[in-house]
């Protein structure tokens, strides 16, 4: 919501925001899943 890209893609077709969504829970499965690990 904050980054660059996707403030750029709110007047686009919407694909970047659903990307940065993708993007965002996979970092949050990683950490989740280091989380475990640790």
């Amino acid at each position: 919501m904050g980054t660059p890209c996707d403030g750029g893609a709110v007047g686009g077709a919407g694909y970047g925001s659903g990307f940065a969504l993708i993007v965002v829970l996979f970092i949050l499965l990683i950490i989740v899943g280091t989380a475990f690990c640790y």
